[in-house]
């Protein structure tokens, strides 16, 4: 894939590439944004999830009553996509236990709990500062990585394993959010905006970046401006400011590429393939924090809004921390509250409960009352009528209502070649659609199944590869069992053989020592015989010379 011209990337004003589909949605953010960033008080306790970013669960480092300090590691990244998680504040470890944390699934996972000694003792702590740039690409990575930090904007990936230093020439900011009520970005940018700019400059030296574009909805005006008077104040001339429409969801990575470059990611490929890296704004902050002040990711800043919430505000909030005391706090529940909903309302995660801690991926607590946006939340709906709406507004040019029918029928394979994994189950087909459809949940179900096939056919790939090699190791041994006992065989044979030789030769020479013996009793009887007829004096005579003999060959002998 060939790199981005510089010459498609505008470097100020709006930009003039669009994507397709997409909806205007009301925004609500006023309700949120009166307020400026107020600090959530520190609580009693934290229940801190291993497994609050996308990837494998971090692996345990502490042990139940261990006294911890502010920052310090709790459970260290396993594998390659996985991240670390920290303790929010200094305390004891009270437990290790399942407990239940925001996920689709609704289980419990593995938790750590803190104790709040209320202290605020920091681990030691060793900030690397503007001498970042005298470091490599890779030790900052492992900052990152054992910072904890993950992608902020909602997807929660680990941000170090996506800053690859090779072949990225764009870095883009994502400061769009473009979902209705949140609003966390919008503050950071107006409150903290030298810190996003620095954070900026940090990931473009890791990733060898030749230019920064920090993209802004145009309905973020005072952010616009915050963001513009950082990048002046830096002086950086690669950093470069620019407002897109407003128009959900141009926050996807994918859209907002299309808009900012007028390319487009290939379908099963990554930004990278045409040379881009998008990241977060909060995704930023946290960068800067983890080198400026050697503080990992333990706190992020958590929209808590609705017209189901007395009093909506921004608050940073420490990761472990009760959503039920955030909303408390933010002066609870109205009289009207309906629904609590992590995330906006499009994308958003419904919760069946408060007693849940705030985490990673926490960018808002948004409580509905009556009807704030009319989502299909029904198991009953009207039959399709085929209107095309979902089609029109798809920003991943699908086919909507196919893959409707595809996921509703279970036909997989169908779903699979109509691009049904392109969907990024933003919710636009389901808003538009006069029948009431629950588009999304379809779509889910069937990619849920589909995954959960894959891993049904992996495992049985798995066990007849097993048993493959099982039966191969069996005939090996069995021929090389064969193959020792023709050894065996052959020796035993080849060692009979000469004993059978030897055992010959002893025989004959048996046979040789008694016909001698014979002989010499034949020759002796002869002789015995032969003497019998001499006189005495005869007889007397040979044993003398008999006796000579005998004398003679002793003699020999000595």
């Amino acid at each position: 894939m060939s790199a981005i011209k510089k010459s498609n990337i505008l470097k100020t004003g709006e930009s003039t590439w669009s994507f397709h589909g997409g909806i205007k949605l009301p925004g609500h953010k006023d309700m949120s944004t009166g307020k400026p960033i107020a600090r959530m008080p520190s609580s009693d306790r934290y229940v801190i999830p291993l497994n609050q970013h996308m990837g494998a669960e971090g692996e345990v480092l502490v042990s139940t009553g261990e006294n911890v300090l502010k920052g310090q590691m709790l459970a260290g990244p396993h594998g390659l996509i996985s991240a670390a998680v920290h303790s929010p504040v200094s305390g004891k470890v009270a437990e290790i236990t399942q407990h239940r944390f925001p996920h689709p699934s609704g289980l419990a996972g593995t938790c750590i709990v803190i104790e709040n000694d209320h202290k605020d003792e920091w681990v030691e702590r060793n900030p690397i500062g503007e001498d970042y740039t005298t470091i490599s690409s890779h030790e900052l990575r492992n900052i990152v990585r054992d910072a904890g930090i993950v992608g902020l904007g909602g997807a929660t990936f680990p941000a170090a394993v996506k800053q690859t230093e090779v072949g990225i020439e764009t870095l883009i900011l994502n400061g769009v959010e473009c979902e209705p009520y949140i609003t966390c970005d919008d503050m950071l940018m107006r409150e903290r905006a030298d810190g996003i700019i620095k954070g900026a400059k940090i990931i473009a030296h890791i990733i060898k970046a030749e230019q920064c574009i920090i993209a802004i909805e145009d309905n973020k005006p005072e952010a616009i401006e915050a963001i513009t008077r950082a990048v002046s104040r830096d002086g950086s001339e690669n950093i470069t400011v620019q407002s897109v429409p407003t128009i959900y969801p141009s926050g996807g990575e994918r859209q907002l590429i299309k808009i900012i470059t007028g390319n487009e990611v290939p379908v099963n490929g990554l930004p990278a393939d045409i040379h881009v890296l998008c990241h977060n704004v909060a995704t930023s902050y946290t960068i800067y924090k983890a080198i400026f002040e050697a503080e990992p990711l333990i706190s992020r800043i958590v929209t808590i809004t609705g017209r189901g919430i007395n009093s909506p505000r921004n608050l940073e909030v420490d990761i472990g921390t009760s959503i039920h005391d955030c909303i408390e706090h933010c002066g609870g529940y109205s009289n009207d509250a309906r629904a609590l909903i992590m995330g906006g309302p499009m994308m958003g995660l419904t919760l069946n409960t408060d007693e849940l801690p705030v985490i990673k991926a926490t960018n808002c607590l948004l409580v509905t009352a009556g009807i704030d946006i009319s989502l299909p939340d029904s198991e009953i709906h009207m039959p399709c009528i085929r209107c095309g709406k979902c089609v029109d507004v798809c920003p991943a040019n699908l086919l909507p209502q196919q893959l409707y029918w595809f996921a509703a029928d279970k036909d997989y394979d169908r779903a699979v070649d109509y691009n049904l994994f392109d969907c990024i189950e933003c919710g636009c087909c389901a808003y538009v659609c006069p029948s009431q459809i629950p588009l999304v949940q379809y779509y889910r179900f069937a990619k849920s199944n589909i995954w959960e096939q894959e891993r049904e056919r992996k495992k049985s790939d798995i066990a007849r590869q097993r048993h493959e090699n099982r039966l191969e190791r069996l005939e090996k041994q069995k021929q090389e069992r064969e193959a020792r006992l023709k050894k065996k065989r052959d020796a035993l044979s080849k060692n009979k053989s000469s004993r059978d030789k030897e055992m010959d030769k002893k025989k004959a020479l048996i046979a040789e020592a008694l016909a001698r013996v014979n002989e010499k009793k034949s020759k002796q009887n002869t002789k015995a015989k032969n003497t019998e007829n001499l006189t005495p004096e005869q007889q007397q005579k040979i044993k003398q010379a008999d006796a000579r003999r005998e004398n003679m060959k002793k003699h020999e002998n000595q």
